[in-house]
């Protein structure tokens, strides 16, 4: 009977075995087609980049957009959330980052419509920083290429994720302040997210702070949010920073923001991401205004 039951373990070790090896096999195979179309898209540009207004409340005039780089659909990711997830897992987030940028910049130069190229509105890149930390980015092919599209240092803003841990801050402060020398201006995105302390806006001192959807959800109606809301709005006068609410969907909370002085304004409530770049479009108080700079 022992020997029966031995057998039979020893059977479904062997089992659990090769669904292992199955399975390593088949994670192994996936990542390879998934680095294989990566690189892939890097190569041929295969990329949709949309364009998204940023929108003064007060005057509703559109300061600037962030450009947002989502892949074709593909059986291979599931969701862009899935597709920059692998991204970070492999050695070509150094290499991917730089591609996204100049792709940005390349493509907001050549759907800018030729009455507004002259207007210097903001661009906001999203960046990862340790890719500011890599000591093999040089900032000077940015700025390169700034010179040959003609945009200035002064309207890129580079977005930071409160996501992205910063752990050294001495160091990343200090690599700031070289990229500020330059022109550039900085943003921390997703704050209120909980994902990092107030320790990161102390330190990077970023010329503006974008609020996380999550603060700015139905903030009409909660108290709560409303007070956190007006802490960080203290917090930034005092820093001499600008406020930018993001993800906002409704009426009532764009009444609400605008009611508390909140200086800039971004979702679907002012203009959806699109390829072609338009001014925002706000509606306060009844009235509607199209923001133009």
């Amino acid at each position: 009977m022992e020997s029966v039951v031995g057998q039979s373990i020893k059977t479904s070790n062997i089992f659990s075995f090769f669904k292992y090896l199955y399975g390593q096999h088949q994670s192994s195979s996936l990542y390879m087609k998934r680095l294989k179309a990566l690189k892939q898209i890097i190569q041929h540009n295969d990329l949709h980049t949309y364009f998204q207004p940023i929108v003064d409340l007060q005057s509703q005039q559109t300061i600037g957009f962030e450009a947002l780089n989502r892949p074709l659909p593909s059986t291979l990711f599931n969701s862009v959330d899935q597709f920059y997830e692998f991204v970070g897992q492999t050695d070509c987030v150094f290499l991917f980052e730089c591609f996204c940028r100049n792709l940005s910049l390349k493509r907001f130069k050549e759907r800018l419509h030729k009455d507004l190229v002259n207007k210097n509105f903001l661009v906001f890149l999203n960046i990862h920083p340790n890719v500011l930390l890599d000591k093999k980015y040089h900032s000077g092919e940015t700025l390169q290429l700034l010179k040959e599209l003609g945009i200035k240092p002064q309207q890129v803003v580079f977005e930071l994720t409160e996501r992205s841990a910063v752990i050294d801050f001495v160091e990343f402060e200090r690599v700031l302040s070289h990229y500020r020398s330059q022109g550039y201006r900085i943003a921390v995105d997703d704050v209120g997210s909980g994902y990092n302390s107030l320790k990161t806006l102390i330190y990077l001192k970023p010329e503006f702070i974008k609020l996380d959807r999550s603060l700015i959800q139905f903030i009409d109606q909660n108290s709560e949010q409303q007070q956190l809301v007006t802490l960080l709005m203290k917090y930034a006068e005092q820093a001499n920073t600008k406020i930018i609410a993001e993800g906002i969907e409704r009426q009532e909370e764009l009444d609400y923001l605008y009611r508390i002085g909140i200086h800039y304004a971004q979702g679907y409530a002012i203009g959806k991401p699109a390829k072609e770049i338009y001014m925002g479009k706000i509606r306060v108080d009844d009235h509607e205004d199209r923001g133009s700079h």
